[in-house]
């Protein structure tokens, strides 16, 4: 509720609040090209515990939380009959097509009962209204130019405070059930002690984590060195799930942030975060710009390219069957945790594109199905840059799998700990156990193509990197922080893949 400008303007205005949150059936349908759920387990699972929290806040403050199932432009219906005295219905705008829709909707159900609508802008931490562009067309095609151009020009507004007490509900209205997941004809999902995102929804536990990374840790202090980690929780600020559901403001980050740099330290890693949100920013100004040119097939740059669409290739990626290691163990945590480092999204992404040459849509809708974070603007517009259809100057991007797993996970600690099959591989030979003499391999009980598969695609450019591998004796590369610390040589790549002109990643 911190940063929350609907319930200020609600206090202002109204005697009575109806803090309201419809489960949408269309939520819990099939992706719209491939038919993937919608909302997965786990992130239906982060959303429940977001709920839950929200209503327990807002008992606190002498409100609740109504939750109902159903469509929004029904239900709020619904409730303008049952209430007969509704004189505003006040939401966030969102900015993609079936939002929109949603909204569109519910405007004309109250333009038709005769009741206001109040919206505002939310969930970026630059105010659409204060970006240094006379017009969102104008918005640059290029990431560097709008963040020179926001940091140099625009503002961050100031926190809405989180109010002492709200006004309540009207008499006699039901609160409703929070439904399970069961309800929801969705199985709960198993913890895996391995995550890297072993964290509940709602704002509570989003400002709990703010304070352990920022005030009780110092960890955000060396955020740009540990940020392209792969193992473990403090290796990034893992703000991502909350932000993308609304349980915590980018704003508040930001001013923290200032506070962090005001009365402990400021340096690059304090400064790399709001970079980051930034991204986020832009993603989503991006989708205002181009609308649903973001989902379709030849994206930003309506670029056709002859994308395969073979599902034994796809089945192999998600389900981390591909015969390469590292794009393996990140897909198994993923379908295992429902979280994914963002080394490990760039590089599973561009393996699916640019190695598989499978349709990007295929990766974007898997990763809106299972994500914990899914945020629709981020997502795709991450997609699109992978396939070299959307924000991205260097257009023939490739990313070497077998150097990024010898550059992130040089010791193999970070694949044995999601392929389990090939633990007995020590080292940096895990990354490529085709490589490996078959003595090696029945000394490690690992048949190729029986125990593990055989890599179902070699890119040409792997060969160069074989020979140079972490041996299997000896302490990791890492040194004293262990297997999620990203090695020395190569903190600065998350910067590179932003800005470098090099091809060979």
């Amino acid at each position: 509720m911190l940063d929350m400008q609907l319930f200020h303007w609600a206090q202002r205005n109204a005697e009575h609040i109806v803090p309201l949150y419809c489960l949408d059936p269309r939520h819990y349908v099939g992706t719209y090209n491939y038919s993937l759920p919608k909302t997965g387990p786990f992130r239906l699972r982060f959303l429940l515990e977001s709920i839950r929290d929200l209503r327990n806040t807002l008992i606190s403050k002498g409100s609740n939380l109504v939750v109902r199932r159903g469509k929004p432009e029904e239900v709020v219906a619904d409730l303008i009959r049952q209430l007969g005295s509704v004189s505003s219905v006040a939401f966030h705008e969102e900015v993609t097509s079936e939002e929109l829709n949603v909204e569109k909707r519910v405007k004309d159900v109250c333009a038709q009962m005769k009741v206001k609508v109040h919206t505002c802008w939310g969930s970026t931490l630059y105010h659409r209204d204060d970006l240094p562009f006379p017009h969102m067309s104008r918005l640059p095609d290029v990431y560097t130019q709008f963040r020179k151009a926001v940091e140099s020009e625009g503002r961050v507004r100031p926190v809405f405070s989180t109010p002492e007490k709200l006004n309540p509900l009207p008499p006699g209205l039901e609160e409703g059930a929070i439904p399970t997941a069961e309800d929801l004809q969705q199985t709960e999902p198993v913890i895996d002690p391995r995550s890297a995102f072993p964290c509940s929804g709602g704002e509570s536990h989003a400002l709990a984590r703010l304070k352990h990374y920022f005030w009780d840790t110092d960890a955000v202090a060396t955020y740009k060195e540990t940020r392209n980690g792969l193992i473990g929780v403090d290796y990034s600020t893992k703000f991502s799930p909350w932000l993308a559901m609304g349980c915590i403001s980018p704003r508040y980050i930001y001013h923290q942030i200032k506070q962090y740099e005001k009365e402990r330290t400021a340096n690059q890693s304090t400064y790399w975060v709001i970079f980051e949100l930034l991204w986020r920013d832009y993603f989503r100004f991006v989708s205002v710009k181009y609308g649903n040119r973001i989902f379709q097939v030849k994206g930003l740059q309506d670029k056709s390219v002859p994308w395969k669409k073979d599902m034994k290739l796809f089945d192999a990626w998600k389900e981390g069957r591909t015969g390469v290691p590292f794009v393996d163990a990140n897909m198994r945590e993923l379908a295992a945790t429902g979280f994914m480092s963002n080394r490990g999204r760039q590089n599973v992404a561009s393996f699916l594109t640019k190695d598989l040459g499978l349709d990007w849509r295929m990766g974007a809708e898997w990763f809106e199905s299972l994500l914990i974070d899914h945020d629709v603007c981020s997502n795709y517009g991450n997609w699109l840059y992978s396939a070299g259809i959307g924000n991205d100057p260097r257009e023939n991007r490739k990313f070497n799998m077998i150097k990024q797993g010898l550059d992130y996970d040089n010791n193999g600690d970070y694949v044995r700990q999601w392929v389990p099959e090939l633990q007995n591989i020590r080292g940096g030979d895990v990354h490529t156990p085709w490589s490996l003499s078959n003595a090696a391999l029945a000394h490690a009980h690992v048949t190729l193509g029986d125990t593990y598969p055989a890599p179902i695609v070699m890119a040409p450019e792997w060969s160069r990197h074989i020979n140079k591998k972490a041996g299997g004796t000896g302490p990791s590369p890492r040194g004293k922080k262990g297997p999620s610390h990203t090695p020395k040589q190569h903190r600065d790549r998350g910067i590179d893949f932003y800005f470098s002109r090099s091809k060979n990643l």
